[in-house]
């Protein structure tokens, strides 16, 4: 596993959906717990990464991707959903996440949060205090490795482009 944290979570009753699997939409629930407790986790020289973003700015999820590997049906014994941290630049930084068996066994899916610091005052994105950066390193990891998507190259519509497309 990846350097971050590892929380537990209970499948609930409501989170199986008419195929009989946690729904997809639950997933990122899952992901948005695992996000909460890591910048919660007291560091290293102590306080949270939430101390370091302080009242005046606020971080916002400016991107999800999951790729679903396993469905996960009901049951009473906890999965596992990993989490660390895989890129950091200039106002946004990156998680990186497995949810897994308890024991890695089988991972069910693994998925990528971009996040954006945001002026509370602004609305804007403001870039990340050296304090901030060294907290977020000390959970950082490998990328995801995506079996599709991720690794694309990235394509930019132009207007030309877009017009040549109908």
């Amino acid at each position: 596993m990846a350097p971050g944290i590892r929380i537990t979570q209970q499948i609930r009753f409501g989170d199986i959906d008419s195929y009989n699997h946690v729904n997809n939409v639950v997933y990122l629930q899952y992901l948005e717990d695992a996000r909460v407790q890591l910048t919660y986790a007291e560091l290293p020289g102590g306080g949270t990464f939430q101390d370091l973003v302080g009242q005046d700015f606020f971080t916002l999820v400016g991107r999800n991707e999951i790729e679903y590997l396993a469905p996960i049906s009901f049951r009473p014994t906890p999965i596992a959903v990993n989490i660390w941290v895989t890129h950091i630049g200039g106002s946004s930084f990156d998680f990186g996440y497995t949810v897994t068996e308890s024991d890695d066994s089988i991972t069910f899916a693994q998925a990528e949060t971009s996040m954006v610091l945001v002026s509370r005052t602004t609305g804007r994105p403001v870039r990340l205090t050296e304090a901030q950066r060294v907290a977020l390193n000390a959970w950082r990891g490998e990328p995801v490795p995506f079996k599709r998507g991720s690794n694309r190259p990235a394509t930019k519509t132009t207007p030309a482009t877009a017009e040549g497309s109908h």
